[in-house]
This record gives structure tokens, sequence and C-alpha cells, in this order.
């Protein structure tokens, strides 16, 4: 084993055991959130919790733990610097919203690029126990089994993740929907970018769009979608490019071209 290959399995183990770790304390908020105090971001449906914050610290500790020179982007606490070619993007609770509503679809995302690569994507889903893993060039798995996306469905014979945020207007929002529904396909929206890329990954979902996302929400579902045999639209990593939001699409080989042309893309 190469001298990368190893400090990328060490990374990726590091990942998995830090995503059900994390996971496991998110579940205590989830199961006692009667006493959470949530609170608004710039936008009121747009809310935090201490939950995302100490979610957010223990992985951070973890990472400093181990990798003391690997860079960290986390949602809550920003960009702290590194001198070694990897850095963190992490969210620690994606799908708050549903999270304090009492819903299940939520999920620990936690990803790592090395140089600009994204070289590793987890993401463990606490409710379901599941826990999605995958590394550049070793694949993708949920749960160990291995993800392997079916190249023929299309947008007409399976369902299309669609996301919002108050980034982008309503009426851009309604159009995709019109445009993806004239095309014979169909849409779910769950609460979570994150969780829906990994249900891209895993063949529920044949793609995922949404028009304005951050890099912390996508990372880790752009590596697991790559790694089982899909495809994703690049997302900006140099400069600032990590701390500002993009377009986000990623999709099984059959729904591509029609995602892409929905999304102008």
């Amino acid at each position: 084993m190469t001298s990368h290959a190893a400090h990328l399995e060490d990374r990726l183990d590091l990942a998995r055991k830090m995503a059900v770790e994390a996971g496991v304390l998110a579940l205590k908020y989830f199961n006692a959130r009667e006493q959470l105090i949530v609170e608004t971001k710039a936008d009121p449906q747009d809310v935090v919790s201490i939950a995302d914050r100490e979610v957010e610290e223990l992985i951070r500790s973890r990472i400093i733990g181990s990798f003391p020179d690997d860079a960290i982007l986390g949602e809550e606490y920003g960009v702290s610097s590194g001198t070694s070619d990897y850095t963190w993007v992490i969210d620690p609770i994606d799908g708050t919203s549903p999270f304090v509503n009492g819903m299940p679809s939520w999920c620990i995302s936690i990803a790592a690029l090395h140089g600009e690569e994204i070289a590793i994507g987890v993401i463990y889903v606490p409710c379901n126990d599941e826990l999605y893993a995958s590394a550049v060039g070793m694949g993708a798995r949920l749960n160990g089994k291995l993800l392997t996306l079916n190249g023929e469905r299309t947008i007409r014979d399976a369902v299309t993740g669609i996301g919002a945020n108050h980034h982008v207007s309503p009426a851009s929002v309604a159009l995709i929907v019109e445009k993806l529904l004239d095309a014979g396909g169909n849409f779910i929206r769950n609460g979570s970018g994150a969780l829906m890329l990994a249900y891209v990954a895993a063949g529920r979902l044949i793609g995922y769009y949404e028009p304005y996302m951050h890099a912390w929400d996508c990372m880790a579902g752009y590596c697991l979608v790559k790694e089982a045999g899909g495809w994703h639209h690049p997302f900006p990593v140099k400069g600032d490019g990590l701390t500002k939001g993009a377009p986000v699409l990623a999709a099984a080989l059959g729904a591509v071209n029609d995602l892409r042309e929905i999304a102008n893309l």
C-alpha cells in the first residue's frame, strides 16, 4: 500500500467512526428535542440548535486528535487552516429542520478533500442506522454492502430529489419542478440534501438537483455517487469557492442528460 493510500484508508476509518459517534450524540438530542433551544439564522426556515454545535465540536476534536495538520471546514464554526494536503468538510446535522420537527430525514455528513479532489465521503443516518462510506478508488458502501448504480434507469422510471432554500427564488424552483414533470419525471424533497445525495448513490433516487448548496452539504454525497458509478457536476473548490454556494447536481448515468437540461447546467 502506498503512503497516500494508507493515509486515505486511515482517514476513511476515522470518518466512519466519527460519523457513528456523532450520530449517537445527535440522536440523544433528537430523542429529547422538546428541551432543545432552536435558533434561526438569516432566514426563519434556516435553523440551528446546540445539537449542531456540539456534534461539530465532537467531530473537530476527533480530527484534531488524529490528524492535527489537516484543515477543517464546518457549517457551524467555519474554516480552520492546516498544513497537510487534506481538508475536512463537515455538516454536523444536515436536515436540521426535519431534526427539530421530529422527522427522521437528517444525517451526519463528513467529507475530506485531498488537494482539490473529493477523496472521502461518509454519511451516517442515525434514525435508520445506515452508514454510507466511500473513498476515491475504493467504491461506495452502505453498511458494508457495495453500491453499484444502474446506468439504464432514467428520470421517467425513477424519482428525482429536488432541493430549495432561501437563496433561490420560488419561481425558479417551480420552473425546475415543472420541467421535470413535463419530461415525465417525478420528485421528492425530504429536507436533507446530503441524505438525498446518499439516496442517489444507493439507487433510491435517480438524481438530485439543488440550484444553490454549500460544500458541507454536498461533498460527502458527491464522493458516494461518483464511487457508486454515477456522475456529479463539478463544485468550485479553489480559493474561496469552498465557503460559497454553487449549483449541485448528481445522478446515475441514465439520467444525467435529462437533468442537466432541466437544471441548465
